[in-house]
């Protein structure tokens, strides 16, 4: 079987951060998942803020730089994305929200997403399905029904034992493996569906001389 390609794409803008906290969590819980279900995984962490000055230049220009330009095409090829994002105003992070309006709309069609958000208080929460979830589903994926919304009061002092985050993580990462496992992700050829020149000719009539 062969290895699932995972990207887990972080929003969040300190070092460390509770958003690359709580993707690191998501990350690993679907690993465990994911072989569990006969799976395995590679995983890519993307830091958001390491080219958040690329993709301001690729809104301007319309054209990324060759480091955004990888993390682009390793997010249209993936088998999986877990996006965690930090929560501004009510709404994911302008960096966060940036990068997916320089990814081609069409990437991350068909592809299992699982969401994550991050706050000072729980009263955010609601992000998930009234931010997140409307964005990728205009970006036609498939978002895992279970999203992890971690509010300061999660990453407290015995938080490994803390009742809610712990099982909502395990929870999610299931639902993911489930579906990216189900998952056929086609490498498609971009030429495969160029009509050769004679072909062309043929359909115009045109005959070769004899």
């Amino acid at each position: 079987m062969s290895t699932r390609k995972i990207v887990v794409l972080s929003a969040g803008l300190g070092q460390p951060s509770s958003t690359r906290l709580l993707a690191d969590r998501l990350a690993e819980a679907s690993a465990r998942a994911l072989l569990d279900q006969g799976s395995p995984a590679e995983f890519r962490v993307v830091e958001l803020r390491d080219h958040a000055h690329d993709v301001t230049d690729a809104m301007l220009t319309g054209f990324p730089s060759e480091a955004l330009a990888d993390v682009l095409a390793a997010v249209g090829a993936a088998d999986g994305v877990v996006a965690v994002t930090p929560v501004f105003t009510g709404s994911y992070s302008g960096l966060f929200k940036s990068f997916f309006d320089v990814l081609d709309n069409t990437a991350l069609t068909g592809t299992p997403v699982l969401i994550g958000a991050t706050a000072g208080t729980a009263r955010h929460s609601l992000v998930l399905d009234h931010e997140l979830r409307p964005l990728f589903s205009y970006l036609r994926a498939v978002v895992v029904p279970t999203g992890v919304f971690a509010a300061a009061e999660d990453w407290g002092a015995g938080d490994a034992t803390t009742t809610g985050l712990p099982e909502r993580v395990t929870r999610a990462a299931d639902e993911f493996a489930a579906l990216v496992s189900l998952r056929h992700t086609e490498r498609r050829d971009p030429f495969a569906d160029v009509v050769s020149f004679e072909d062309q000719l043929g359909r115009l009539g045109v005959q070769d001389d004899v």
